[in-house]
């Protein structure tokens, strides 16, 4: 009896236990950890691009994406990147830890790279180079750094319009964004006079954002004079210069003509700081290769400054990806491959320059009456066309071409066999 009394008793209990399991489970829902979490806004390159997937104009043309491609539509791998990776490979080499600051050599050749080969400040040791996780990640260090030890003003002033990571990139570092005036809707180009005019009004000892080269996203750039002038503003308001410079070489062809502004302001006294990227002029796109350097008046202050940087990397990332930086020291340091790559930066720049001039003939051809030059007089990947929202809407909406609401479209996504459609769409959406 008592055997089966304890049986029928279990049986009862997991009865029991079953029924109350939906409601403990519901119970547990209802007071989760995040339920006060809210949706995000949508990415907006990443909408363009979803929306160009689900078309099935077999027209279609994406020209969100800021990445290269070519005239084919296709991703691109450099001829000379892909001899580097031979190299790499057949040399067998590890896959340890990289030092928190990365690859020295790697630093070294980076350094050279933006600041010259015979540059005093490589060569005196006046500068402290990191290897970054790309662009982005050398500026969130960068960033990061200025939140802690910056003495000054801890707001960072903006180009109006930048690039749209800048701004989330300053905030999650715990500083404020101001901005001043950059870009003319009215011309397509340069508001030189409002920059000048805002700029000093900059408070004394400020964080100054300056794009070295093909401004994103407007590809529109000061010219050798106007930079000079430039630094002389900066420099009277005692402002520090955070240049970020993603597309050295990619801009015009030639890697020191793009390295112009940074170059200036170092021979104008400047102790700047800087952001590079391997993406673009080396399409390293996925491997995140980019460095971060601090410009310093000695020595001293550069062993100094190197230290708290390193201290900043450690818990954030820990370390960099070696693959990458192997790959643009072994470009940078073996003479013919760097010879080739230089070749291949210009064949890429070049391309998307004659986009530039094909799409502004073609409008030419369809009859437009308006002024199209800022096409060819913007450079780099991105051109802000004037196009209005309302254009934009029309021209995705009839003709199956996607991009950003305030009409920037990137020159990469433009090939010789679909430019006269665009060029045709463009001048229909704006007559």
């Amino acid at each position: 009896m008592n055997h089966i009394f304890r049986r029928m008793l279990c049986s009862s209990l997991t009865s029991a236990q079953r029924s109350a399991a939906p409601l403990l489970s519901a119970a547990a829902r209802n007071s989760s950890f995040w339920s006060g979490v809210e949706m995000g806004p949508p990415d907006a390159i990443l909408g363009v691009s979803e929306a160009f997937k689900r078309d099935s104009n077999p027209k279609k043309i994406n020209l969100g994406v800021g990445a290269y491609r070519d005239d084919a539509g296709q991703p691109f791998v450099l001829p000379s990147v892909h001899k580097a990776e031979m190299k790499i490979m057949s040399a067998g080499l590890n896959k340890e830890y990289a030092p928190i600051g990365g690859e020295a050599d790697f630093c070294t050749a980076s350094a050279k790279l933006a600041l010259g080969e015979d540059s005093t400040v490589v060569r005196d040791g006046l500068n402290v180079t990191i290897q970054g996780i790309s662009g982005t990640g050398s500026l969130r260090v960068g960033t990061a750094f200025l939140s802690k030890w910056f003495p000054g003003n801890k707001t960072v002033y903006l180009p109006k319009p930048s690039w749209g990571n800048h701004t989330p990139i300053v905030k999650h570092a715990g500083m404020e964004v101001g901005g001043y005036r950059y870009y003319d809707a009215g011309t397509c180009g340069l508001d030189f006079a409002g920059a000048v005019e805002d700029i000093k009004k900059i408070p004394e000892g400020s964080i100054i954002m300056l794009h070295a080269c093909a401004h994103n996203p407007t590809g529109v750039d000061p010219t050798a004079e106007q930079w000079k002038e430039l630094s002389e503003v900066v420099k009277a308001k005692k402002l520090l210069p955070f240049f970020d410079m993603a597309y050295q070489g990619f801009a015009s062809g030639d890697v020191d003509k793009d390295a112009f502004a940074v170059r200036q302001f170092i021979a104008d006294g400047h102790m700047i700081l800087l952001s590079q990227s391997y993406s673009k002029n080396m399409g390293l796109y996925g491997e995140r290769t980019g460095a971060f350097t601090v410009v310093c008046k000695d020595k001293d202050e550069a062993a100094r400054v190197e230290s708290p940087i390193k201290i900043i990397v450690r818990p954030l990332y820990s370390n960099p990806p070696r693959h990458g930086a192997r790959i643009v020291t072994q470009i940078l340091n073996t003479p013919e491959l760097r010879s080739e790559w230089l070749v291949d930066v210009k064949t890429m720049a070049d391309r998307i320059i004659t986009m530039r001039t094909q799409l502004k003939d073609g409008l030419t051809k369809e009859g437009s009456s308006l002024n199209w030059q800022h096409i060819t007089d913007q450079i780099g990947m991105f051109c802000f066309t004037g196009m209005k929202p309302d254009q934009v809407e029309r021209i995705t909406k009839e003709f199956s071409i996607y991009l950003t609401k305030d009409g920037r479209i990137s020159m990469a996504g433009i090939s010789s066999s679909n430019v006269g459609y665009l060029a045709h769409a463009m001048h229909t959406v704006t007559k």
